[in-house]
């Protein structure tokens, strides 16, 4: 496939457990995605696209959702799949969000919705067993105990190979406590992390690392371009002053358009500029040097997109550059990644 032969995405060992991942996850988050506008942000035949030049580069772990364009994501997986080896793949899922109005029992990971949920996951994906599956989010309204059982359950049962944990915030506690649990009643811990991580978006430096590899938790870390921000799109003028056209919530202006990030920005640019690549291949460069980190997971609404994003597998950084971007914005916990 034209712009992707000379990428070749290598295999990482996934965590702990006894398979490989690539080193570059696909994300699909925006099949099906319905805009303000009514528009579908990436509709079937662009998904097969994407998926068809993911697997031309050697890519081999996709990443989904059972809201994702409210099914549709998992349902265009499967029919994709259909044509392929399914042993040729690892496909991950994620449940929580409540998917019944006015239905509390259809959120979560208690017992009823993990279980209802499970099979229209594998029924729209048209496959006995998912790789992993990620609680979406962690629920404190059910007891730890409820949810590793049932999630290990799965496991037993042959319809779940691996358990992740995909959270917004660092959780490091509550993820070594469920891991502590599972471990003295002989259940299935989590193997692998979803955090958001990337270079202005430092929380998780510090306990919620340092726990992963004291668990041998594989971290697949997502927004690794930090929502569009780290491709070099939004002017700092315009950023600082609110003039920028972000198509995003507020929320995302406060979170990414500051002095500090648009500083680490210029950071990324010079070593952008040292080694010819763009920015977003550097902050995802970056994060592939990084030991804690397994594959960061990458999305892309068109090939040219995706292309430019998986050929980060390319970039050699020198350990003065990954020390300059590392120190570009410290995380919280400063000297302890």
């Amino acid at each position: 496939m034209q712009g992707f032969d000379d990428i070749d995405l290598d295999f990482v060992k996934f965590g702990d457990t006894g398979i490989w991942t690539s080193e570059l996850q696909f994300g699909t988050w925006r099949f099906g995605k319905q805009t303000e506008a009514g528009n579908t942000e990436i509709d079937r035949e662009r998904a097969f696209e994407l998926l068809d030049a993911y697997e031309a580069a050697g890519g081999r772990f996709i990443d989904t959702a059972d809201v994702y364009g409210s099914g549709d994501s998992e349902r265009w997986i499967g029919s994709w799949l259909s044509d392929r080896d399914r042993e040729e793949f690892t496909i991950a899922s994620k449940i929580y969000w409540q998917i019944r109005e006015g239905d509390p029992n259809s959120r979560g990971t208690n017992r009823k919705n993990i279980r209802h949920r499970i099979k229209a996951i594998l029924d729209r994906l048209d496959t006995e067993y998912v790789d992993v599956l990620y609680i979406h989010r962690w629920d404190d309204d059910t007891p730890t105990r409820e949810t590793m059982r049932t999630l290990s359950g799965l496991v037993d049962d042959g319809l779940v190979h691996y358990l992740g944990t995909s959270t917004l915030r660092p959780n490091a506690w509550k993820v070594a406590a469920a891991n502590e649990l599972a471990v003295a009643e002989g259940l299935e811990p989590f193997t692998v992390a979803q955090p958001r991580y990337n270079l202005v978006n430092r929380e998780i430096e510090g306990d919620y690392l340092e726990m992963c590899a004291s668990y041998g938790i594989a971290v697949c870390p997502w927004s690794p371009l930090g929502q569009g921000f780290l491709t070099g799109k939004y002017d700092r003028e315009a950023g600082l002053t609110g003039e920028s056209r972000v198509a995003e919530s507020s929320r995302f202006e406060e979170r990414y358009l500051t002095t500090e990030n648009f500083d680490a920005h210029d950071v990324l640019d010079a070593v952008a500029t040292e080694v010819d690549a763009a920015p977003a291949q550097v902050a995802l460069a970056w994060l592939m040097h990084h030991e804690g980190v397994t594959a960061p997971i990458v999305g892309a609404r068109t090939t040219d997109q995706l292309a430019e994003n998986l050929q980060a597998a390319n970039i050699e950084l020198s350990a003065d550059q990954v020390d300059r971007l590392n120190e570009a914005k410290p995380g919280p916990y400063a000297g302890l990644n």
